[in-house]
């Protein structure tokens, strides 16, 4: 994301949270949850209106002819909060409408996460976040069925929704069908992306862990203890078990790799000995 488009995002986040604090704090975490909702069907409606999207993002137009359109489109279908956040955008120069477009899901997920926040399930959420992007990495067939590009992108939502109905948080569905329908990744790594964005709502990295064997409860809380240390910021520890490593453990936080397995040092001693 070029320079213009940081600043648009910038100006159009501090636009909705002043939007949501404007709410009473009764109605504040329902409206959090109601805006980010309603900025993913806003991104529905852009994703499927070349015409509109352009001319939103159109930095040669008018603001007012910009917003004005916003209002066209958007008045009264959605919540005085989301049609200020989208009339903000709006008023912004984006470098390609598709930042637009990505800001606006940005946006929609940090709402859904402060709702989150507001009710203390955010970790709750960040933690079945990355629990079902190891369920379908370990199903080949379930990720091929949800990264099937030729499969159309409601029936790939209610497939998820359908597994995950009852059995996750609201927010942790809605953040989930909503990746699942615009990916650009693998659906585990989208999972994976969205347990950390909740992790830096908590100001926490997260370290990804795979083990030979099984952690007990001590060994991941002295793990944590010795990663917080060294990144100087706490870390959340999620540890998925691949026999393959033979053992010890792989570490990765953020693009940082850690390898103490066994499989890490063979390799490592039989790249030195070619």
């Amino acid at each position: 994301m070029y320079a213009a488009s940081r600043e648009a995002l910038a100006h159009t986040r501090s636009a909705l949270e002043s939007a949501l604090a404007g709410v009473s704090a009764g109605a504040a975490t329902a409206a959090a949850a109601q805006t980010g909702a309603e900025l993913f069907t806003a991104v529905e409606v852009l994703d499927g209106q070349r015409t509109l999207r352009a001319a939103l993002a159109d930095p040669s137009a008018p603001v007012a002819v910009r917003q004005a359109l916003v209002e066209q489109v958007f008045s009264g279908k959605v919540s005085a909060e989301t049609q200020a956040t989208l009339k903000a955008a709006a008023g912004q120069d984006w470098s390609t409408s598709g930042d637009l477009r990505n800001s606006l899901v940005l946006l929609g997920r940090e709402s859904l996460l402060r709702a989150a926040d507001d009710q203390d399930q955010l970790d709750t959420v960040e933690d079945e976040l990355f629990r079902l992007g190891r369920i379908v990495a370990g199903n080949p067939e379930l990720e091929q069925n949800l990264s099937d590009r030729a499969r159309p992108a409601s029936a790939k939502r209610e497939l998820l929704s359908k597994l995950l109905y009852g059995k996750v948080t609201a927010v942790t569905e809605a953040l989930a069908t909503q990746a699942i329908g615009r990916l650009q990744t693998a659906p585990a790594d989208a999972f994976n992306e969205l347990s950390e964005l909740a992790a830096a709502r908590r100001e926490k990295a997260v370290a990804h862990v795979r083990s030979a064997t099984p952690l007990s409860a001590a060994q991941s809380e002295r793990l944590a203890a010795t990663l917080t240390r060294t990144y100087g910021k706490p870390v959340t520890v999620h540890v998925e078990v691949d026999p393959e490593l033979l053992g010890g453990l792989v570490v990765r936080v953020g693009d940082e790799v850690i390898d103490g397995s066994a499989a890490g040092r063979l390799a490592s001693l039989r790249k030195n000995l070619k």
